[in-house]
């Protein structure tokens, strides 16, 4: 069981870990005028997400969803915080699918947002982050 736990979080520092840097890539890219900045910034952010990003969601959700299934459905199925974990989880792969159609609007040329937005944008998964951990340990309900 500790060592799902652990694996669970070694991979969700990894996928948490390219949540943050990849809206800051954006950031800079959206600022970025000359074509060698732009194919510099879309073979990094390509990198990141398929390389680190997804595979890191992937398997924070193959060690979460077997420790829900050994024993954490059990013993908190009618608790209320980790429906509202779960919850947020959906969300944050919203987000992570949200970077993904932003990634391929940067790689065809089609950004439509400003430096300011991906500013906004990354702030995002710190709002997830905070909830989750807080519902984890804390299970306030």
């Amino acid at each position: 069981m500790l060592w799902l736990k652990a694996l669970h979080l070694i991979f969700m520092v990894t996928w948490f870990a390219g949540l943050f840097y990849l809206p800051r890539l954006f950031v800079y890219h959206a600022m970025s005028d000359d074509e060698t900045s732009n194919e510099r910034f879309k073979v990094m952010e390509r990198k990141l997400f398929f390389g680190i990003m997804t595979p890191g969601m992937i398997l924070t959700f193959v060690f979460g969803l077997w420790m829900v299934f050994d024993y954490a459905w059990v013993l908190y199925s009618s608790s209320g915080w980790l429906h509202a974990k779960l919850t947020l989880l959906l969300l944050l792969v919203i987000y992570h699918i949200f970077c993904g159609k932003w990634l391929l609007d940067f790689k065809n040329n089609r950004n439509q947002h400003s430096d300011v937005y991906y500013r906004w944008m990354n702030e995002v998964p710190v709002l997830f982050l905070v909830g989750i951990i807080i519902l984890a340990t804390v299970k306030p309900f």
